[in-house]
């Protein structure tokens, strides 16, 4: 059997299951708000309001901005789905990519999407409904005659788009009743995610028009900078600039201050909820919105002594494709001469990071010159030890009768042996600045202080020279007020402050 000339039949997709396909691509409210937001920027809108109705019998929420808006044609095309091809030019603001960010967001949170847009102050509207396009099977756009009813209209300018999303049915369930403190929750959740996705349009540093002002509720929302620039503690190193077919990405790598170095509340915050381990790596933007931040593209594994390193990567949205930016804007994959790049200088990259911590570890252990512990390096092994030599230990040794010493020293050998150190490993590395040393009481530390006062002159310390032992070492150290005070009183002079 032959089949003959080859034959052409159009097979349009059933718009009743395609458009609930559309819902799945995997946007939660964050991501689904802040695609929208990428057009209201685009459209150069300088103020975004994020506007929510969470305790009527059905929650709506709504994203209102100043842009450009649209007329009847320009907004029809918007709402089709696949409106623009991803292999168009874009311009260096645009921050769109496939040309279904305002559906798929909308249709992931919602079943009616209202778009009421103004320019020069011509009106248009338009309506996606899903229960509409799932009765009828087919792709029916509703143009209302008016927009008095829908919810927030009035606050539009003369030139401007409101997003409506009602029927929640995402966040609140079909019949409306779900829990509206959940929805709260991720609506507070949003705010923070857009302060951090569109910080360096918040601050007003770069781009065309200065700052962008958006806001929850009337609640302005402040940029959240995850290098803590303005920091003088923070180390901004050399941004090394990369070519990729004929345009510019460029890579900048920050080290975050020690924990040391910045107050609790701002050590929390930039450590973000899931901390530092998690959140070291690299922060990619495209047109200056973050896409992806908090990995390593498989190059390096996160680890505790790298915690403060993270790297700005700046590319256009012309190399959307090389990079695969996905639908949702949250996922990019570096292309292959890029990843080369990274993988030679993913090493130096995490290096200022390192020495943040070993440097400062090891110079802390060096300038001791009374330890109680001592530490020791034997190619790749590192092991931890008492210091019998300590004075203390030296005096209570002199005390003992010689059957006693051979078994205090056995003593000591078991406490080194067991020294927990797989569990010190998993705590440092979930917090090092929560790992802190067992504290002394008021009487214990004055009368430790006097014991090795007495130690060191019985062994021929010099008075300066045993001050100086002491001050540098643990637990002195920390509480140097404090020794210089009971000091003071066995000398009976004056104890100066370092």
């Amino acid at each position: 059997m032959t089949l003959g000339a080859t034959r052409e039949k159009e097979v349009p997709p059933k718009a009743s299951v395609l458009v609930e396909s559309l819902r799945d691509i995997g946007y939660s409210l964050h991501t689904a708000i802040s695609d929208v937001i990428d057009n209201s920027l685009t459209a150069g809108a300088r103020t975004v309001e994020l506007l929510a109705e969470t305790h009527v019998e059905s929650p709506i929420i709504g994203i209102l901005d100043n842009g450009t808006g649209m007329t009847e044609a320009e907004l029809l095309e918007a709402m089709r789905p696949g409106s623009r091809s991803p292999l168009d030019d874009r311009t260096a603001w645009d921050l769109g990519r496939f040309g279904l960010g305002l559906k798929t967001a909308s249709f992931s949170q919602c079943r009616r999407l209202t778009v009421v847009t103004r320019r020069a102050g011509v009106t248009s509207c338009a309506v996606w409904d899903l229960d509409t396009v799932a009765v009828r099977d087919k792709w029916i756009v509703e143009l209302p005659g008016s927009v008095e009813t829908v919810p927030w209209s009035n606050r539009l300018a003369a030139d401007g788009t409101l997003v409506v999303w009602q029927k929640l049915d995402r966040l609140v369930g079909a019949d409306g009743r779900g829990d509206r403190r959940d929805l709260v929750r991720q609506l507070d959740e949003t705010a923070r995610h857009v302060e951090f996705v569109f910080h360096r349009f918040l601050s007003g540093r770069e781009g065309r028009e200065g700052r962008v002002e958006i806001s929850l509720n009337g609640r302005e929302l402040k940029p959240f900078d995850p290098f803590h620039s303005n920091h003088p503690a923070t180390q901004h190193h050399q941004e090394e600039p990369f070519v990729l077919a004929e345009r510019e990405i460029r890579i900048q790598p920050v080290t975050l201050p020690h924990h040391d170095k910045v107050s609790k509340a701002d050590w929390t915050r930039y450590g973000g909820p899931e901390g530092y381990v998690k959140n070291q790596g690299f922060y990619l933007y495209r047109n200056r919105r973050l896409i992806v931040h908090g990995t390593w593209f498989g190059l390096a594994r996160q680890l505790e002594l790298t915690k403060l390193c993270r790297v700005r990567i700046d590319m256009p949205s012309s190399l959307d494709a090389e990079w695969k930016i996905d639908v949702k804007k949250a996922w990019a994959q570096p292309p292959p001469p890029v990843r080369e790049r990274l993988r030679r200088i993913i090493e130096r990259i995490g290096v200022p990071s390192k020495r943040t911590y070993t440097v400062r570890g090891s110079r802390l252990a060096a300038n001791s010159r009374l330890p109680v512990w001592t530490r020791s390096q034997n190619k790749n092994r590192i092991s931890y030890g008492l210091n019998i030599e300590h004075p203390l230990f030296i005096a209570f040794q002199d005390r003992l009768e010689s059957t006693k010493v051979k078994q205090f020293r056995k003593l000591v050998a078991l406490i080194v042996s067991t020294l927990p150190v797989e569990a010190l490993y998993a705590d440092v590395s979930a917090s090092a600045e929560s790992v802190v040393p067992t504290a002394l009481s008021r009487e214990d530390f004055k009368e430790i202080v006097e014991a090795t006062w007495s130690a060191l002159r019985e062994h021929g310390v010099s008075e300066p020279e045993a001050k100086t032992r002491m001050q540098s070492a643990d637990p002195f150290r920390a509480r140097w007020k404090e020794a210089a005070n009971v000091l003071q009183a066995l000398t009976a002079e004056p104890q100066g402050e370092s």
